[in-house]
This record gives C-alpha cells, sequence and structure tokens, in this order.
C-alpha cells in the first residue's frame, strides 16, 4: 500500500512541507476540541494562519487534512522510536528502556494520537488501509526488538506470542494518550511506564512458564 498523493496545485516542495506543517497543526487542535465533523477548512486555514484559498492550493478536501495528521504523526512517533530501537542490544534492560521512550513519546504526542483515534474513521477508502498499515509496521518494529531478547536468551517466550506481546506494549502506550485523563489522577507517567512495563514483561514470562507446566502436568497425567 502506497502513499495516498494529494494534490497541491503549488510546486514548490518546501513550501508545500511547511504550509501542510502549518495546516496540521492547526486542525489538530481543533479536531481535538470540535471533532473532524465539526470543524470546516476555514477554521483549519484560519488556525494555520493564511486564507481559504491558499489552503486550497495544498490540499482538495478536509479528508486530505485528516489524512495529513494521521500520516504526521504516524512518521514522527516511527522515526522517534526507530532511533531508540537501533540503539537496542537486544537486553532485557534495553528492551524496558525502549518501552519507556515510547510511552514518553505517547505522552509529548497525547493530542494528536487522542484526534487519530477519534477521527481515524473518517478517513476515506483509499486512505484508512495505508494508515493501518504504518500501525502494523511500528508494531512490528516492537516484534523485532522483542525477537532479539529471545534469541539472546533475555525474555523466555514462545514464538507465537511475541505479536501478541508487541501489540500489548503498542496499546499500553497509546492508552496513556487517550486514558491519561483518568490515569494520571492515580499515577505519574513514571508510575505508569514502571507498572506497565512489569505487566507486560512478567505478566507474557510467567503466563509462558505456567503454560508449559500445565501442558506437562497434562501429559503426565
Amino acid at each position: 500500500m502506497s502513499k495516498r498523493e494529494i494534490h497541491a496545485s503549488v510546486k514548490d516542495e518546501r513550501l508545500i512541507q511547511k504550509r501542510r506543517t502549518q495546516m496540521i497543526k492547526g486542525a489538530v487542535t481543533l479536531f481535538k476540541e470540535k471533532g473532524f465533523h465539526r470543524t470546516t477548512t476555514r477554521e483549519i486555514a484560519k488556525a494555520a494562519g493564511f486564507s481559504i484559498g491558499t489552503l486550497y492550493e495544498y490540499i482538495r478536501s478536509k479528508e486530505d487534512v485528516l489524512y495529513l495528521v494521521c500520516d504526521f504523526i504516524y512518521d514522527e512517533v516511527q522515526e522517534k522510536l526507530q532511533k531508540e530501537i537501533d540503539q537496542s542490544q537486544g537486553t532485557l534492560e534495553s528492551l524496558k528502556v525502549t518501552i519507556a521512550y515510547f510511552f514518553q513519546v505517547m505522552d509529548e504526542m497525547q493530542d494528536e494520537v487522542l484526534v487519530m483515534y477519534q477521527e481515524v474513521k473518517a478517513l476515506t477508502k483509499d486512505a484508512l488501509p495505508y494508515v493501518l498499515k504504518k500501525e502494523l509496521q511500528m508494531v512490528s518494529m516492537f516484534e523485532k526488538l522483542l525477537e532479539k531478547c529471545v534469541e539472546n536468551g533475555e525474555l523466555s517466550v514462545k514464538k507465537e506470542q511475541v505479536s501478541l506481546m508487541a501489540h500489548n506494549i503498542f496499546v499500553q502506550g497509546q492508552m496513556w494518550s487517550f486514558r491519561r485523563w483518568a490515569l494520571q489522577k492515580t499515577f505519574s507517567l513514571q508510575e505508569y511506564i514502571s507498572l506497565q512495563t512489569d505487566m507486560l514483561i512478567h505478566g507474557f514470562v510467567t503466563g509462558s512458564e505456567g503454560n508449559e507446566s500445565a501442558l506437562r502436568g497434562g501429559r503426565a497425567e
């Protein structure tokens, strides 16, 4: 699934990037406050700091703006996460550091993540598969990191559990963004990271060992 091309009448790529970044920032604020459907393109243009006429030189519809928002968010998170993962040594400690970093990024980008989850359903049918694929690519980054830990003997989980564990890490990180309004009443970000990391890692390890023990017991009988 290739990146969707958003039509622009302007040919200057640097200017296109600059204007669209302004649109994205303005749109995130508006979508969070009013939702995608109640926000107008005129309001997006105003929040971005230019006229509605200028807006339509860089996009064709409000749906284009939503696509740009979702694409930007995933690119931003993936870029930050990749740098951290590239430094990982495939140890349990480095896994914990990467999880903590991902959760911190989710905290920093909580408005963007919240908007994406509230409004992704409004994406056009041709745009949605691309955005969802980008999410799976980020989950895959965690899968590779977990596989490295397993190969190094740092983590004892079954091969089929690695994918589920990677999805859990990803979702628990995002949960801090869209449930932060409730969670922060009880936990600081660091407390949340510590508790979730402990449950994510030790829960799978304990569960895996427990399942193997149960299987052995069943065979003995």
